[in-house]
């Protein structure tokens, strides 16, 4: 309700503007006729055509009607439109003009019916259509650009599962990959991984398909999936996951960790015998939510293309590495580039104790950041 009201006082706010403009006009046709009687014969005119069509607005089913720029009724199409404001307009002056003079009190001698003239009439109906094409053309032009906010906001939804069906699979066959190698090699683990696998898929396929998810959820899956690939390497893997109580309702993308991690594992500790830990910390800073995932493996000396540091990993959201290698990376800035801007950043770096750090910023919500 106080939006409905709101937004019938802006357009009041805009036809007292116009009564204004047209009783310069009449009193410049009519000098013997102060400008404050004029402007009553004006409001008084005005404010009931307002009303008259305004009230028709809503009676109108608004399914029929273009969208309105503060949210009420649009602007009715055809002849139903041009009905309504002929309607308004007549009754307007035919109404408004005897209760102005009504107003100022007939013992003026100023004062006098405009309705017996012509002009005044001609004036209403010049004035009614001036301001019906304005609040028209403004209900139009609402209602395009919020089609085409909803055209952009579909486009951008699509383009996020796009990526986020390119992820899955692409896990999922590195996966599929290292189980190959332990049905050779040791087939008890092999059993116990595919039942691991089983389990994160029915938690994953069957969650939410929404393009963000709390950011307790993200660190649930990689919990999931963490304890998958445990399974495989044994006491060689060692996490922490380290989410603060305040940050666990965050909305962020789905899968927008599980690549950083699985990178971590494939190219840093893997590599390794002795393997490594894995460390994911999320944390305020300032206005921004920042989120590090570190390992301690072999570090990006020897990582391949496309997951070097320098140049190509320091860039913001939607720089590209080289394409050899970095899969995972490219899909993470490309997912932060399309919900965030240049606002969403990946970066990767060395630590001094050697291993890897890559680090997601992007802006916290409104309610998160106050």
């Amino acid at each position: 309700m106080p939006d409905v009201l709101r937004s019938l006082l802006r357009h009041y706010l805009h036809v007292l503007a116009l009564c204004c403009v047209v009783t310069v006009f009449t009193t410049l046709m009519w000098p013997t006729r102060s400008y404050l009687i004029q402007l009553v014969y004006s409001l008084c005119i005005g404010t009931i055509c307002w009303a008259m069509i305004e009230a028709g607005r809503y009676l109108f089913d608004p399914k029929d009607c273009h969208g309105d720029p503060d949210g009420g009724h649009g602007w009715p199409k055809g002849w139903r439109g041009i009905l309504l404001t002929s309607c308004g307009v007549l009754i307007g002056f035919y109404v408004g003009d005897p209760l102005a003079y009504w107003l100022i009190g007939p013992g003026d001698v100023d004062a006098g019916p405009a309705h017996k003239n012509i002009i005044g009439l001609y004036i209403t109906v010049a004035a009614g259509a001036i301001g019906s094409f304005y609040f028209h053309a403004r209900g139009k032009a609402a209602a395009m650009a919020a089609q085409i906010a909803a055209t952009e906001r579909n486009a951008t939804e699509a383009r996020l599962k796009l990526l986020e069906t390119q992820l899955e699979p692409h896990m999922l066959f590195n996966t599929l990959a290292n189980l190959r190698v332990l049905i050779g090699t040791d087939p008890e683990r092999a059993m116990a991984m595919l039942d691991r696998l089983n389990d994160y898929l029915r938690a994953t396929l069957g969650g939410s398909r929404s393009t963000l998810h709390p950011l307790s959820q993200e660190f649930d899956r990689l919990a999931d999936y963490l304890a998958l690939m445990a399974v495989r390497m044994g006491p060689r893997l060692r996490c922490t996951l380290d989410l603060p109580a305040q940050l666990r309702e965050v909305p962020v993308p789905p899968l927008l960790l599980q690549p950083l991690v699985e990178n971590a594992i494939r190219h840093g500790l893997e590599p390794q015998v002795e393997g490594g830990e894995i460390r994911v910390l999320a944390r305020r800073d300032g206005a921004d939510l920042v989120i590090d995932v570190i390992d301690t493996g072999a570090g990006l000396a020897t990582a391949p293309a496309g997951l070097a540091s320098d140049p190509a990993d320091r860039l913001p959201a939607g720089a590209a590495p080289a394409a050899e290698g970095g899969f995972g990376l490219v899909q993470v800035r490309e997912r932060l580039r399309t919900l965030y801007g240049e606002r969403g950043t990946l970066a990767l770096a060395g630590p001094p104790g050697g291993g890897t750090r890559a680090t997601v910023t992007l802006p916290l919500p409104a309610s998160a950041a106050a």
